[in-house]
């Protein structure tokens, strides 16, 4: 079974935004067949700081990453993300 791992940047709705709490909020809402392999974390500006998600996803599975997206979206702390790359593994 192939899978893929799609980068993802989350970029938190303020600069108080705990990334500790914000990671576990991003691995409770993937769905089952969905893992993460690492988190990274980018400074932007002004104090804010980007949360870089490497998530791990079925290849074989039809709009999976689609929804993966939707689920990080419905995070209250997330106010945007950016997928940066998929890739096979």
């Amino acid at each position: 079974m192939a899978r893929v791992v799609a980068t993802i940047k989350i970029f938190p709705s303020d600069v108080t935004v705990d990334l500790e709490n914000l990671k576990k909020e991003v691995m409770k809402s993937l769905p089952s067949d969905a893992s993460v392999y690492r988190f990274d974390e980018e400074p932007i500006a002004f104090g804010l700081v980007a949360l870089i998600a490497h998530i791990v996803i079925p290849e074989e599975k039809s709009g999976e990453l689609d929804l993966v997206e939707a689920k990080i979206r419905k995070i209250s702390d997330v106010s945007e993300l950016e997928v940066m790359m998929v890739r096979r593994i």
